[in-house]
């Protein structure tokens, strides 16, 4: 793992920003090339993920379908976009977007942290209603005892879901 200190931060301009770059070796997916930033003056951080292979852009199709599901491994490119479309929710690449390693109950867990902040903040009691019936499927996801579908669509093709459910296509041009 290579670290570097006291770099400048793009935010603060504090010279408080730490550098990783840590090397993995994923069973199935490859090399791959673990990115971080992270200022401790302002708490601005950001992190990629990269193949060492070049890939082609690619959109992985997972279905949820019982509890030990929730344990196959994820790798998420920061220009990636998670969807869930039976719960019409999606998370698109910006500038703020993240790539990680995780799992699929990681990838259902940032969701789940969206639906309770929209629970819990929102101001129209229709939208928290939705979210609470949302959350309450994820629940049911969670326990094996609902489907649910995840997308990943990754321009770069440096997202997997690493699993031989997982049913990987070509990402068409827009």
């Amino acid at each position: 793992m290579e670290k570097i200190e006291k770099q400048k931060c793009p935010l603060c301009g504090d010279t408080s920003l730490t550098l990783l770059e840590q090397e993995e070796d994923i069973p199935f997916f490859g090399k791959t090339y673990l990115f971080s930033m992270n200022c401790s003056s302002c708490g601005y951080a950001k992190s990629d993920v990269e193949a060492e292979e070049h890939k082609d852009p690619c959109s992985i199709t997972f279905t949820i379908e019982k509890e030990s599901d929730m344990k196959v491994r994820v790798v998420k490119s920061s220009e990636a976009s998670v969807k869930i479309p039976q719960m019409r929710m999606s998370v698109t690449p910006g500038p703020a977007s993240e790539g990680y390693v995780s799992n699929i109950e990681g990838v259902l867990n940032r969701f789940q942290k969206i639906l309770e902040d929209q629970r819990d903040l929102g101001e129209e009691d229709e939208d928290k209603k939705a979210a609470k019936n949302l959350l309450k499927k994820l629940w049911k996801v969670k326990l094996g005892d609902m489907p649910l579908k995840i997308i990943i669509d990754d321009p770069s093709g440096n997202s997997a879901i690493i699993s031989d459910k997982a049913v990987v296509t070509k990402l068409r041009a827009k």
